[in-house]
């Protein structure tokens, strides 16, 4: 699978190469810039790492013009994968550490989690990140993916400073039954700060990260409750998408055949 325009490739890691070159970028991300926490050879290498690497796959956004050495094989932005059938034969899912998932196992169609997600402070908002989630969507249709999951975090581990946008989550986005996965109880942190009626939308949408707010836009919800990550600095919510659900719009823009123009689908 691999996306081509102009400056910008998008295709899964080939290589251990590839793979450090994306830990490379998540160290600059989550841990130079959102503050998580590095043990010493993490520091060292300046790479971002866990034991789960190996058995994930890495989608990888690609500047071919890129002459930063810092950004290693010109790699600015990434997506780390895990299908069903790779997590029951391996490591499992890297999320059932936050989450019970126990209900995804009964999903009828292939699950796919999807984790470490960042791009490079400078491509940001621009076309880079659209092709990322155009090759997500060529990967969704090539494999059959029938849902989508992952946690996904606000910065920093005070709920309060993000009442509006928890609150908003939970009275309006909070995933069906059948799929309302919940944080595991010693971390369970209510998201239900405020009581539905004191919900202003405006500001939880201020409050809100652009990739959580993306997900919610296209049809996403949320599970049961928070887990605050204090190694990451983070306070992570689980986001699923039944990809059956999706708007008609967007389930156009996952099944396209590859090439030709990227269109905005992230507001």
């Amino acid at each position: 699978m691999q996306i081509d325009a102009g400056r910008f490739r998008v295709r899964l890691a080939e290589s251990d190469q590839d793979v450090r070159a994306a830990q490379r970028l998540r160290y600059r991300v989550f841990v130079e810039e959102m503050g998580a926490k590095a043990g010493p050879e993490a520091v060292a290498e300046r790479r971002e790492s866990d034991r789960f690497d190996p058995y994930f796959e890495h989608l990888l956004l690609i500047d071919r013009e890129c002459e930063d050495p810092d950004k290693e094989g010109g790699v600015v932005g990434v997506y780390r994968l895990m299908r069903g059938d790779r997590a029951r034969e391996g490591i499992g899912f890297y999320g059932a550490g936050e989450y019970d998932l126990a209900r995804l196992s009964e999903h009828p169609r292939e699950v796919l989690e999807l984790g470490r997600s960042c791009v490079d402070a400078d491509y940001r908002g621009g076309a880079g990140m659209h092709l990322l989630w155009a090759g997500l969507g060529g990967y969704v249709t090539e494999n059959d993916i029938g849902l989508l999951f992952g946690v996904a975090s606000f910065h920093g581990t005070d709920p309060s400073a993000f009442s509006q946008a928890l609150s908003y989550l939970h009275h309006f986005h909070l995933a069906p039954e059948e799929l309302r996965v919940r944080a595991v109880p010693e971390n369970y942190t209510d998201m239900a700060i405020l009581s539905k009626d004191e919900v202003d939308k405006a500001a939880a949408m201020r409050q809100l990260p652009a990739l959580i707010k993306g997900y919610i836009r296209i049809g996403g919800h949320v599970g049961d409750g928070a887990f605050i990550d204090r190694d990451f600095n983070t306070i992570d919510v689980c986001l699923l998408m039944d990809t059956a659900l999706m708007k008609q719009s967007v389930r156009k823009f996952y099944s396209r055949k590859r090439g030709g123009s990227v269109d905005r689908i992230l507001g």
